[in-house]
């Protein structure tokens, strides 16, 4: 036998073959786990993507809502208060008539009407 196929030399070629197939077995396996976990950690990424998403579809439709309900109260208080001026605006006119046309409207003193149109104004 020469020395290139002896037997200490087949134990070495034997035992370099068993440690390639043991790091071609960890590698394979190596991998395998890298991919598993590359898909697992994609799939909850994409979860956690259209669950933020979803979370901000819900929060712009509560906004919406909130805003559009604001808008219906500001509405609702600015026909009340035109109301109201619309209503004051009468009472000034009224009551600037009844003292264009008040006998006592020359007097230096305050007379009965007088003193009504101004407990009116308060």
């Amino acid at each position: 036998m020469t020395a290139l196929w002896s037997k200490p030399a087949i134990y070495i070629y034997i035992a370099i073959a068993a440690a390639l197939a043991l790091w071609g077995a960890y590698i394979h396996v190596y991998n395998n786990g890298y991919e598993a976990a590359e898909l697992h950690y994609k799939a909850e990424i994409a979860a956690n993507a259209a669950a933020i998403a979803e979370a901000t579809a819900n929060e712009q439709r509560r906004q919406t809502i909130a805003n559009n309900a604001a808008k219906a109260r500001e509405a609702a208080a600015i026909a009340e208060l035109e109301k109201q001026e619309s209503e004051n605006e009468e009472l000034r006119r009224r009551l600037a008539d009844e003292a264009m046309h008040d006998p006592d409207a020359g007097r230096p003193a305050f007379g009965v009407g007088s003193v009504q149109r101004i407990n009116k104004i308060r």
